[in-house]
């Protein structure tokens, strides 16, 4: 059993570059690149280009929807934050930690939506938390296992607890909730996403277990992914900072790809790419500068949208 994949929603970026806002508590992009406003733009559409025709010959429908220079949204090329698609045809929409990265909120996107036929039966719009500086960022903040209803979170300044149980109850899932970390000029700094530190598969589960800290937070994800049957395949913190836990499993009929960047492809060594391969088709594409810049990776890049 699986949910059922209709197509992805990506965004083709018109002003991506280093987002300042979001530098304060996102430590994967302090990656200075010399290189001048224009050119990271034309790289990473390059980059996104280059994903987008990857998934396309998977046989997967990609919609993209082309972003336009009316708003200063830096980092629109990663729309699962601000939304989410649900397979009872009720979408979400977010709160958001960065003020320019609220602009991402666009009826321009549900209305391209409509007109490729994707049904919107309800939207719930969780945005209003921003005015108590409450956030909670789509699946960056929560890893949602679809199939058995589980949501697991890891708390930071853009994941606020109260907002995963409010989400988990309107949904029905069960929440997994712990703290995670890595490490930041000698420091242990809260991991700004979830979705940087794992990937739930269908089978499979990929984590930085060694990021949990916590001892019994760490026994506490553990056995919730062993009682639904998912393999473990841990990745290290060194593993975690070249994106190996941004990864993406999208299902075409009976066919499992994962999708990573080449970044986090060459950080795997033959034992998981064996584990993984025994699981999913291993897709790759390089997102270097989207990576270095926007400090997520290709799952960041990719809203599912469900029948």
């Amino acid at each position: 059993m699986s949910t059922n994949l209709h197509s992805v929603l990506m965004i083709r970026p018109s002003s991506f570059r280093r987002n300042a806002q979001t530098a304060i508590n996102n430590y994967f992009q302090n990656h200075e690149l010399n290189l001048k406003n224009d050119l990271i733009l034309k790289n990473a559409i390059l980059e996104f280009d280059t994903l987008v025709f990857k998934i396309k010959e998977c046989g997967i429908n990609v919609l993209v929807f082309q972003d336009d220079l009316k708003l200063d949204t830096p980092d629109s090329i990663y729309p699962n934050n601000w939304i989410t698609f649900h397979s009872d045809k009720r979408i979400v929409t977010y709160p958001m930690y960065a003020k320019n990265r609220r602009l991402e909120r666009n009826e321009e996107v549900l209305d391209f939506l409509e007109k490729n036929n994707i049904q919107i039966n309800e939207l719930i719009d969780y945005s209003s938390a921003e005015e108590n500086e409450i956030f909670l960022e789509g699946t960056g903040s929560m890893v949602l296992d679809r199939l058995n209803k589980k949501a697991y979170c890891s708390i930071s300044d853009r994941t606020n607890e109260n907002l995963v149980y409010e989400f988990c109850n309107d949904f029905e899932y069960m929440p997994i909730i712990f703290n995670s970390f890595h490490d930041h000029k000698e420091k242990r700094k809260l991991i700004y996403h979830t979705n940087v530190m794992m990937c739930i598969a269908n089978d499979y589960c990929v984590i930085c277990l060694d990021a949990i800290d916590n001892k019994e937070e760490m026994k506490k994800v553990i056995e919730s992914l062993k009682d639904d049957h998912k393999e473990i395949i841990t990745i290290s913190e060194y593993q975690l900072e070249q994106f190996a836990g941004n990864m993406i499993e999208l299902r075409k009929d009976k066919n499992s790809f994962l999708f990573m960047s080449k970044t986090a492809y060459n950080s795997l060594d033959n034992s998981q790419l064996k584990k993984l391969n025994t699981y999913s088709e291993l897709v790759h594409s390089s997102v270097n500068t989207i990576e270095k810049c926007g400090g997520g990776s290709v799952r960041c890049m990719i809203a599912e949208i469900f029948n």
